[in-house]
Order: structure tokens, then sequence, then C-alpha cells
């Protein structure tokens, strides 16, 4: 497995555990439906929770949370509307994105709430 995705897995670990400890239900990771890929759906109270991970060693070239694509949004939105279709939810949805930087011994978490409005 190439480095690349051995620091997204960890970074996808790191983002559930930091979710867990803030009180969220994670309910599903790596949800897929057609292209769409979701990194963590979670539940907080009456809310399902969209989280995108997105994990970097540098922020060299920008920060994580600016590597999420107007398609990928588009990819997620659609995943997701099959999610709560399929599982007959009534429920408010939030998309979050949840920014990993691994840098050496230091790990920063960054979670971003209602990310795609500040996009």
């Amino acid at each position: 497995m190439a480095t690349h995705n051995e620091v997204g897995i960890e970074g996808e670990k790191l983002a559930v555990i930091h979710l867990k400890k803030q009180g969220y239900d994670v309910l599903e990771t790596n949800y897929r439906f057609q292209k769409a890929e979701v990194d963590i759906i979670a539940r907080k109270k009456d809310i399902l929770v969209v989280v995108e991970v997105k994990t970097r060693t540098s922020a060299d070239f920008g920060n994580p949370e600016e590597f999420v694509s107007k398609k990928k949004i588009q990819l997620l939105v659609k995943a997701i509307d099959n999610y709560i279709n399929d599982s007959d939810l009534d429920v408010e949805v939030r998309f979050d994105v949840i920014a990993v930087l691994m840098q050496k011994n230091d790990v920063t978490i960054n979670h971003i709430e209602d990310a795609f409005y500040h996009f």
C-alpha cells in the first residue's frame, strides 16, 4: 500500500476517535454509493453528520480542508441522499470536514462544521 493511502487511513481513524470523544455516534465508515465514498457518517442528537476527512503530512501546499472539490461535494450529496432514502431517515443533515495535519510527532485536528458554507 502506498504511503499516502496509509496516511489517509490513519487520518480517518483519528477522525473517528475525535468524533466519539465529542459525543458523536459513528454509524458508517467508508460508505460507498456508485462513484462516491463517504468517509464517515455519524449522528449527534437529531443531526446526521457527513464527514469528509482530509489528511496531509504538510501544509506546504495548503491546508487539508482546501482540497475538497466541488465534484466531491456533489458526490457526497448524492451518496447521502441514497443513504437517507435507503435507511428511511427523517433527519437534518450537516456536512463537515475534519482536516488532519500529521507533521512528524505533531498531529492537529481541525473539525469544521457546516464546512461547505466556508468554501
